[in-house]
């Protein structure tokens, strides 16, 4: 039988990991505006909530996070292969999201916990007065610690398992060599669906389950499950094996995802928002989840290898943008809902007007730090002349 083909291997320069990292930080702005309508739990509320919000959120939750960590493991390997050592990557690594998430934290985020105070903890006075004597009083007020990274855990988490991955090049290169060689061994196989799904489901019974907490020192569950998804892309990146297995099984992946939705959905209808799960769903419904989510990712990758392995007109363009949408794409959420709070429009409306706000926002943010070198790092770009995409362009087979 012939190898299932590809524009180019997954361990080489890969467009289509480009297109799959922009889609997914573009569907985090109608997930966080979606959370804003639902009854889950969320720092900003709108005062129309449904319960049929859960619905769509569910078909994203299980994944999103995981698929972003498993993408940047994989473009950190790329990274790492084309910097000339460990120092040049990690000094990198830390000026490229370091610098951006002490900024966020210094000055992006600080209007939401103002927001989430006034509008859920009674507090009663003006951001500049937050700002003045709240805000960088490195204690708790209301639940929250301040300054708060709030979306921006996500950066902190990359950041620290960045590090992870330049110590792991001080481990011997022959354990290394022989771990690496193992695992990609018994993820080249048929072993590919149910080890990934297993794994999810072990890390996800862990106290804590789904969710994540956001505190580094006490999110034990959610490493359990980001930290592998990381080294996964790194170990994406060198593997033609796992590459043709994912090409062999992305379509069965496709259809366990959808599968472990319908049950996901299913318990949703049966036992709605915050009604009590009986003991006898707990497993299926922890297994349908880690099915569901591991099966997503690599059916996205597949897709992403045999469809989407192509450069376009605005993909340089739109992979650089992704890291500044993300970095100020909540702050605008909070900010343009506490701004139409008092206008008391309908849903529909309101809705609308967050997605096309957070988006024409972001854009803005992103064209006027790229225009302005001194405001680069804070955004998380480079130096004006040296724009690249976060993964490689890919080479063409002729």
């Amino acid at each position: 039988m012939s190898a299932p083909r590809s524009a180019t291997t997954l361990s080489s320069r890969h467009y289509g990991m480009d297109w799959l990292r922009i889609g997914a930080f573009g569907l985090l702005i109608f997930y966080h505006v979606g959370l804003v309508f639902s009854n889950w739990d969320y720092e900003f509320k709108s005062a129309h909530r449904y319960d049929c919000t859960a619905y769509p959120l569910l078909a994203l939750n299980a994944w999103r996070l995981s698929l972003l960590f498993a993408i940047s493991g994989y473009a950190s390997a790329a990274l790492l292969a084309r910097s000339g050592g460990v120092v040049p990557f990690l000094r990198g690594r830390l000026s490229r999201l370091g610098i951006p998430l002490l900024f966020g934290i210094a000055i992006i985020t600080s209007p939401q916990p103002w927001i989430w105070l006034t509008t859920s903890e009674g507090y009663r006075h003006g951001y500049l007065w937050f700002m003045a004597h709240d805000y960088y009083s490195f204690r708790n007020l209301g639940g929250i610690n301040l300054p708060s990274w709030m979306h921006l855990w996500f950066v902190v988490y990359l950041l620290i398992y960045t590090l992870a991955l330049g110590a792991l090049t001080l481990v011997p290169v022959r354990l290394k060599a022989a771990v690496r060689g193992g695992l990609a061994r018994a993820l080249a196989g048929r072993l590919l669906l149910p080890l990934g799904i297993g794994w999810i489901f072990l890390a996800r019974s862990l106290p804590g389950g789904w969710a994540d907490k956001h505190d580094l020192v006490s999110d034990l569950h959610a490493h359990a499950a980001y930290l592998p998804m990381f080294l996964f892309g790194v170990l994406l990146r060198g593997s033609e094996g796992i590459r043709l297995a994912i090409a062999r099984q992305w379509k069965i992946a496709a259809m366990l995802a959808v599968i472990g939705y319908l049950v996901v959905a299913a318990c949703e209808a049966l036992f709605p928002g915050k009604a009590p799960i009986p003991d006898a769903w707990e497993v299926p419904l922890r297994l349908a989840r880690a099915a569901q989510a591991w099966g997503a990712i690599i059916a996205l990758f597949g897709v992403a290898d045999l469809y989407w392995n192509r450069d376009g007109r605005w993909r340089a363009t739109l992979a650089e943008a992704s890291f500044p949408f993300y970095i100020i794409h909540q702050t605008l959420i909070f900010l343009i809902g506490y701004g139409l709070r008092p206008l008391r429009l309908p849903a529909l409306a309101e809705f609308a007007i967050l997605v096309v706000g957070t988006a024409v926002g972001s854009l803005a943010f992103y064209l006027g730090g790229r225009a302005v070198p001194p405001l680069r790092p804070l955004i998380g770009l480079g130096p004006r002349g040296k724009r690249k995409a976060l993964i490689e362009p890919a080479r063409q087979r002729g």
